[in-house]
């Protein structure tokens, strides 16, 4: 199998039991994710060499995070240890129309003030054959920005495959900032994935769609991949399409461009959501093993898109599920009768 490397934080997710309210209960669940971790350990549920690069404090709770990832296969050689902090983030879990709600706790966090010197990215990106990364990564601190262009620029000197998985947030920085940082770092990137948000808000590329009201053709995004394509040299071009009716139930589905060809999923209806958080990078971490292993982008984008379907269907921020499980998925098999 191969070599993936994802650079970004993994945070202590604190979230209220069930449908729980912050302000209703007395603890919390601990659950370990974070974009780039969730999509190494998708990568390495898969059979691959998957590497997770990042910052984590000497303490006992930064040596919980690792175990985290080291529990699901993933490796942790390149994890520099020191700082003070691991990120913290909140998440309560909504409900019909009650959305779920994320409060951040991460500033000043490991990863946030790592210095550039702390990582060997040639060495890091030796052997490699994918580095993933996504727009929360430089969305951290100027710091973490600058190990972003760092660790791009060595994955282009070692020849390795580039992905980078948009996602805009809001409470992390301004769409300014957003496209000042992201913008130029384009250049190094074969695989851009995100939805219609991220593609407006970090780019500047707005589809024909209207997502608040479930309108999600995938013929309003023809025009804006052929574009993107065409202004940074992307190889491919993949948006998950979300058709949002409450907080428990969605449409999924998603498409890809390869600059010569447009490619649709099939259509899941996913209901009742479980748990949506993980769901891109589970998408993510599906097409990067489906491009790496796969005949063809329709073969691939159907794994990821069957991948983050399942996903939604588990608790926390990892996905869970086995390359057979989500193959029998895309193969058709969704009708969820017990398996004996």
């Amino acid at each position: 199998m191969s070599k993936i490397v994802t650079l970004g934080e993994i945070m202590l997710r604190l979230s209220p039991q069930g449908f729980n309210r912050f302000i209703q209960v007395d603890s919390f669940d601990v659950i370990w994710g974070g974009g780039e971790a969730n999509v190494a350990v998708s990568c390495a549920n898969y059979g691959h060499e998957a590497y997770f690069v990042s910052k984590l404090p000497t303490h006992e709770i930064g040596q919980a995070a690792v175990n985290a990832l080291r529990r699901y296969g993933v490796k942790t050689d390149y994890i520099v240890r020191g700082g003070n902090r691991v990120g913290i983030y909140y998440c309560e879990t909504g409900a019909a129309m009650r959305p779920s709600k994320v409060i951040y706790d991460r500033a000043g966090s490991a990863i946030a003030e790592a210095e550039a010197d702390e990582f060997d990215f040639d060495t890091i990106m030796d052997g490699a054959d994918w580095f993933h990364w996504s727009g929360i990564t430089p969305a951290i601190s100027d710091k973490a920005a600058e190990l972003t262009r760092l660790a791009c620029e060595a994955a282009k000197r070692k020849g390795v495959m580039v992905s980078c998985d948009l996602n805009f947030r809001k409470k992390l920085w301004t769409t300014e900032k957003a496209q000042s940082v992201m913008r130029p770092l384009m250049r190094y990137v074969d695989v851009c994935i995100g939805n219609e948000e991220d593609a407006e808000l970090c780019l500047g590329f707005k589809p024909k769609a209207d997502v608040e009201g479930g309108v999600t053709d995938a013929e309003g995004y023809k025009e804006i991949f052929k574009e993107m394509a065409v202004e940074f040299g992307f190889k491919y071009v993949a948006s998950t399409l979300r058709e949002s009716y409450s907080a428990t139930h969605n449409g999924w589905k998603a498409m890809i461009y390869d600059s010569r060809e447009f490619y649709e999923s099939k259509r899941y209806d996913i209901n009742p959501i479980v748990d949506r958080v993980g769901g891109g990078d589970s998408f993510s971490g599906g097409l990067i093993h489906g491009l790496l292993t796969m005949a063809d982008q329709s073969e691939a984008l159907e794994f990821a898109v069957a991948a983050s379907a399942l996903k939604q269907t588990i608790p926390g921020d990892f996905n869970h599920a086995t390359a057979e499980e989500v193959k029998a998925l895309a193969g058709g098999a969704a009708n969820g009768r017990v398996q004996r």
